[in-house]
């Protein structure tokens, strides 16, 4: 039997997951440059039936989307292993640094998965929700944040710096950013989120 050309070897299909390894065949389609991939070219790269990307997704921007998560959750990683910081100010401002180096590590392809993101998915994206627990995560208990607002500050901060987070990710996105001002325009915005629920 024909071997399928640019099919993994048998035993790192069935040693992984089937859906990552048809996000891991997406990644390497994107690093290629081929961000206009379809599910057939999705389905020879990954060495599946061209039903599986459809089985496990549904679509191409759902499979976008769980891209988007993989980010998530390799900041969310990263901002674990990171030392203990004792206030939500410096904690959010870390968590902000890890994501823009996570966003340029692959510039062309976090580019394209991030202009999937506003496409409707099936089932819907749950990005928002994903991103929010990293920001809740990165305020902890709200220490350093004013005592009067923090409750308010734990329930609504996380949406919104997620919100800003990504409207600063949508001009790089979109070109308008370069990537040398990313990490401080991601700053600026965290610090004006979080001005009204500091201590003076």
């Amino acid at each position: 039997m024909a071997r399928i050309k640019n099919r993994p070897p048998v035993s790192v299909v069935r040693g992984e997951p089937l859906r990552q390894t048809v996000l891991d065949a997406a990644e390497a389609l994107l690093r290629d440059g081929k961000a206009d991939f379809s599910m057939r070219d999705l389905a020879a790269r990954a060495g599946v039936s061209f039903a599986t990307p459809f089985n496990q997704f549904g679509s191409k921007a759902a499979i976008m989307h769980a891209l988007s998560a993989r980010r998530i959750d390799e900041m969310t990683r990263r901002f674990s292993a990171a030392p203990s910081l004792s206030d939500a100010v410096g904690r959010v401002l870390l968590a902000t640094a890890i994501g823009v180096e996570v966003m340029l590590e692959q510039p062309e392809v976090n580019r394209t998965v991030m202009g999937w993101i506003g496409t409707a998915a099936s089932p819907s994206g749950r990005v928002l929700a994903h991103s929010s627990v990293l920001w809740a995560l990165a305020i902890g208990a709200g220490d350093g944040l004013t005592r009067d607002r923090r409750e308010e500050a734990l329930r609504v901060l996380p949406s919104q710096l997620a919100f800003g987070f990504r409207g600063v990710l949508s001009f790089w996105t979109a070109g308008e950013l370069p990537g040398e001002a990313l990490a401080s325009h991601a700053r600026e915005v965290a610090r004006g989120l979080l001005a009204g629920f500091m201590e003076r």
